[in-house]
């Protein structure tokens, strides 16, 4: 820390410091809370901030900050504002940090400035200010802030009562042994593996610890998050592996739990597809919807209007949360099942409740979409279309046909081509050459469903009715193929396209587009993906190549995917922020 004497001076120590650090600025006379400082100052997630006082400028902010505050040089000497009279009322900041901070604004570098609720940042000009300022900091335990602020503030019933009011201390624990969020993250994913490798052993004692494990686990996968927003730890890495670990941990411990019943004699291995089938299939109908949504022009609906009448009684707030069947009280439900039952009654559980959830949120969407009075913007139908994952086959016919016009004909395409294929797989002959046949009517549909743009009201739904169409289509036809261990191949091959789907989920919201299209060509869209299991199980009827098959194509898959994703997220180009994820 240097002291400058005026704003030249200062303006001279910054272009001496090297061009990769990041820089603050803080007035002298600054009164506050150190946590408020470490708000404004030391959080990674943005290229500037500012709180009364104080600013920090990340090194791609530097130049905007150094261009400012050399402009504001005689400006801040006369004591004269450096923005034009009527500005925004950022500029009520008087000290040199706040100035600077209105002048980044106007010139197009965003600042962020923190939320401090309680807490105190001031800069006071007289002993009377500085006394009161002095008062308010003492007043407020600002340790107890941040433990507070380092809990989600929108949670379920059972994270909030039930696992932050004590893993926010494990995490300040954590945070004082130097541990990273990184770390809690990793420890929390190894747990879960070590629960499904006890699930696996099919034994009661296997079943309980399997469990206790599970629950340690999300109490790990809580604290890592937590400490993050306790210390201020934000990452890249860190947002790409909370996302990412989630799913690979949940699905692990369902294929923990199908080998564990099979050790018993019970095959349960179509459940457990079933299951990780309709969590994925809930999950990109929210990804989806949020994504058609969130920019959307004259957003204005009846139904949302009645939810946000409902968020101000406090128990139907909790209640919606828990109908949804979050992750807290999803695990919940299956360390205790798991630990007293059996995984076919554990699965049972799961498909029932997911079911219901999934009725619950998908009808609320469709009644919004339906009601509300939006237009849809040109950047929420490219990520539609990402999220659709059409390979060559689709986009083929989507460039030499059009689907007529018209707000539901897209949806409507994609669900007459789901049913098509999934009714073929579950009805005609196994092994015939109508699946075959069913599976190219499927690829013309689904290219005429995105052979234009998906504006219309619930062209949302198309990315969730190709997923549907494709995961139950793998499903079924490993579950009728009756040839040894082709439903856990199936299971491995739908992992491995789920987290395709997922890394191109977190690839759009951190604003970096969906993956390169080489990626899907190679790895061939969901239509082409779904074309080649349908000759797979037509051609391969007796025997185990059927099985073999289905491990080839899902080891081939989850090798592209996963070397691609992994080069994307540790490269320079991989978004800086994520949102804290969804409920479910």
């Amino acid at each position: 820390m240097t002291a400058a004497a005026d704003a030249d001076e200062a303006a001279e120590l910054l272009a001496a410091v090297p061009a990769s650090r990041r820089v603050a600025l803080v007035d002298p006379r600054f009164v506050g809370h150190v946590h408020a400082l470490r708000l404004g100052l030391t959080d990674p997630r943005f290229a500037a901030a500012s709180i009364p006082g104080a600013l920090t400028a990340q090194p791609e902010a530097r130049p905007a900050l150094l261009r400012a505050l050399r402009r504001a040089v005689a400006a801040v000497g006369a004591g004269a504002p450096v923005t034009s009279p009527g500005a925004d009322a950022v500029t009520e900041d008087r000290t040199v940090p706040g100035r600077l901070a209105a002048a980044l604004d106007a010139e197009g570098t965003a600042v962020q400035r923190p939320e401090l609720g309680s807490l105190t940042a001031s800069v006071p000009t007289g002993p009377e200010e500085r006394h009161a300022a002095r008062t308010a900091v003492a007043a407020v335990d600002d340790e107890a802030v941040r433990l507070r602020s380092a809990v989600k503030a929108h949670d379920g019933f059972f994270t909030t009562y039930f696992i932050s009011p004590y893993s926010r201390y494990i995490a300040r624990w954590c945070a004082r042994r130097g541990l990273t969020p990184n770390q809690v993250t990793t420890a929390s994913l190894v747990t879960a593996l070590i629960a499904a490798g006890s699930a696996a052993t099919g034994t009661r004692g296997g079943y309980v610890a399997a469990g206790v494990l599970l629950l340690l686990s999300f109490v790990l996968d809580c604290t890592d998050g937590q400490l993050a927003r306790y210390s201020l730890q934000y990452s890249t890495m860190g947002a790409w592996l909370d996302a990412t670990f989630d799913r690979a941990k949940e699905y692990a411990y369902y294929a923990g739990l199908a080998l564990g019943a099979a050790r018993g004699g019970d095959d349960v291995w179509v459940l457990a597809l079933g299951a990780m089938v309709l969590q994925a299939c809930r999950h990109v109908v929210d990804f989806s919807f949020n994504e058609a949504n969130h920019d959307a022009v004259s957003n204005t609906s009846p139904t949302a209007a009645l939810s946000d009448k409902l968020d101000s009684v406090g128990w139907t707030v909790w209640l919606r949360r828990m109908i949804v069947l979050p992750i807290g009280e999803r695990w919940a439900m299956i360390a205790v099942l798991t630990a007293v039952t059996t995984p076919r009654i554990v699965f049972y559980a799961l498909l029932v409740g997911c079911s219901l959830a999934a009725c619950y949120t998908t009808a609320g969407r469709l009644l919004r979409s339906l009601t509300r009075k939006a237009q849809r913007t040109d950047r929420a139908a490219v990520a539609l279309a990402d999220l659709a994952d059409s390979g060559p086959l689709a986009q083929a016919v989507a460039a030499v046909v059009r689907r007529p016009g018209g707000g539901f004909t897209a949806p409507f395409l994609a669900l007459v081509g789901a049913l098509v294929m999934v009714g073929a797989a579950v009805f005609t002959p196994y092994g015939g050459l109508l699946i075959v046949g069913a599976a190219a009517v499927y690829a013309v549909l689904s290219g005429l469903a995105v052979s234009r743009p998906l504006k219309g009201a619930l062209d949302w739904l198309v990315p969730p009715l190709f997923r549907a169409a494709e995961y139950c289509t793998i499903l079924v036809l490993a579950a009728r193929s009756d040839v040894p261990h082709a439903v856990p191949a199936a299971f491995g091959l739908v992992s491995a396209v789920a987290y395709h789907h997922y890394d191109t989920v977190y690839r759009i919201r951190g604003g970096t587009g969906a993956p390169p299209r080489w990626l899907v060509r190679v790895i061939g869209g969901h239509e082409s993906r779904t074309l080649v299991v349908a000759v797979l199980a037509a051609a391969l009827i007796h025997g185990s190549g059927f099985t073999t098959a289905l491990t080839a194509l899902a080891a081939a898959v989850a090798l592209v995917v996963l070397v691609e994703s992994i080069r994307f997220w540790v490269s320079s180009s991989a978004p800086a922020v994520h949102d804290e994820g969804e409920l479910a």
